[in-house]
């Protein structure tokens, strides 16, 4: 069975670090023989998740006439979905934790199954070089898809990483992007 993997980009930023290894891990996938696409949220209209839970009285995806609706049945199709996201302030990007917050129609008991035992990584370059810059980040997910009981079964963390793309040149991060995808499509 072909894999389907759905990269989201959670950076500002075209072609960023974040936007470079999301992208290397759907070529590997996509090499391997995996369906892909890549979403970048700052492209979307994406509106904060106010609780109405309006998503889970079954008349309306949301409450919100945004984006959103498009992307949940992209989630529902995936087999994996990979979260990039530079560190932000010890935490994910603005567009990012939007994105997530909006996985309240996932908490559904309804809605649940469309989600569960679903694969997800995590993509998170940062500035600094100090590794638990990215901690919270991480545990923001680890907790996240652990409660939506997704499996978190991934992470490529690379610090130390500022200009427009320059984790293109390093190569075992690439490689390492590019070796993740292909053992995700299978």
């Amino acid at each position: 069975m072909m894999k389907n993997i759905l990269g989201i980009i959670g950076s500002p930023r075209k072609n960023g670090n974040t936007h470079v290894i999301v992208s290397r891990i759907l070529d590997g996938a996509r090499d391997a023989g995996a369906t892909s696409e890549s979403i970048f949220l700052g492209d979307l209209n994406i509106l904060e998740c106010d609780g109405c839970h309006a998503c889970w009285k079954g008349k309306h995806l949301c409450s919100k006439n945004d984006d959103m609706k498009h992307l949940v049945p992209k989630i529902v199709a995936s087999d994996v979905i990979i979260f990039g996201t530079p560190v932000y302030w010890f935490g994910p990007t603005a567009i990012m934790k939007c994105f997530i917050d909006r996985f309240v129609f996932f908490n559904c008991p309804t809605n649940r199954k469309k989600i569960r035992n679903k694969a997800g990584i995590i993509a998170v370059p940062f500035e600094d070089r100090t590794p638990d810059t990215a901690d919270l980040v991480v545990g923001f997910f680890e907790k996240s898809l652990d409660y939506l009981e997704m499996r978190l079964t991934d992470k490529i963390l690379v610090p130390g990483v500022t200009k427009r793309g320059e984790v293109r040149n390093r190569k075992q991060v690439m490689d390492k992007c590019y070796r993740l995808g292909k053992r995700l499509a299978v």
